[in-house]
């Protein structure tokens, strides 16, 4: 009858622990989403002030273009998470209408590296949110709601590189 009782507490603590280091994973990886996601956002930012300039060295060509680029360049760096994809496909739409020959060597190496940052970077946040998501998933997690009651994390999906004239 002892060795049953001694069997029960081992369970348990064995499952009490299973469930503390779980929750501490998730609350981990939950840490990583949110720097992967600050760093996704700084890139961004990053890309948006690139294009800023690409507009203002542009400014004698098509002003109209010129001025779209700027305000939607604004209206990504101003929108809230849900809508932030959005915004950045238009400015990455927008920016492949314009011609990449009027620019100074310079804004076309800054471009390249603003947009490579934001590859690197949206990969990084979308493993981080594949890791994170994997984990939240299973079905024991979920049971004992070790990842509390928030909702888990949504990737990020934009256009990475739009080249003129295969569309959009």
């Amino acid at each position: 009858m002892a060795t049953w009782i001694v069997l029960g507490v081992v369970a348990v603590l064995l499952a009490a622990g299973w469930a503390y280091h779980t929750a501490n994973r998730l609350d981990r990886l939950n840490v990583r989403v949110d720097l992967a996601r600050q760093s996704l956002y700084a890139s961004l930012d990053r890309r948006a002030v690139v294009v800023r300039a690409i507009a203002a060295e542009q400014a004698s060509s098509d002003e109209s273009a010129n001025r779209e680029l700027v305000a939607l360049a604004d209206r990504a760096e101003r929108s809230g998470p849900e809508a932030r994809e959005d915004a950045e496909n238009a400015v990455s739409a927008a920016l492949a209408r314009t011609s990449a020959h009027g620019r100074s060597h310079a804004l076309v190496i800054e471009l390249a590296d603003a947009e490579t940052r934001v590859m690197m970077a949206r990969r990084f946040y979308n493993d981080a949110v594949r890791d994170t998501r994997a984990l939240a998933e299973r079905r024991l997690v979920r049971w004992l709601r070790l990842g509390g009651r928030a909702s888990p994390p949504s990737y990020f999906e934009i256009i990475e590189r739009v080249t003129p004239g295969r569309g959009e």
